[in-house]
């Protein structure tokens, strides 16, 4: 259950770092801001996963899934690249270990 909570805290904190550096290889526009944002968000989330916090978990499991789903809403499916592709991956990868680790935590305690 350790190993799988590092490994979504490590996900989410990489791409929130990747968020974060995408500010210099694009034009600075409202989006590569929001973007900057939830980056910074993301690396705070990360943080959070290396501790013992369940509120984190939650966290971790709300913000990815608005995310992706914001990003699919926002982007047509005929447009989806290489790199918004490996981001809605990041995000579901995290949100699918923290449920999991949540899922087994809250089994745990019965």
């Amino acid at each position: 259950m350790r190993l799988l909570r590092t490994f979504a805290a490590i996900l989410i904190t990489l791409a929130g770092a990747a968020l974060i550096t995408a500010l210099w290889f694009r034009e600075l526009t409202e989006t590569a801001v929001i973007d900057a944002v939830l980056g910074a968000i993301y690396l705070i989330i990360g943080i959070g996963l290396f501790g013992r916090s369940r509120f984190t978990l939650f966290v971790a499991l709300v913000v990815p899934a608005l995310d992706a789903a914001w990003l699919l809403h926002r982007t047509p499916a005929a447009s989806l690249d290489a790199v918004l592709a490996a981001r809605l991956s990041l995000d579901l990868l995290v949100v699918l270990s923290a449920a999991l680790v949540l899922a087994l935590r809250l089994a745990r305690r019965r």
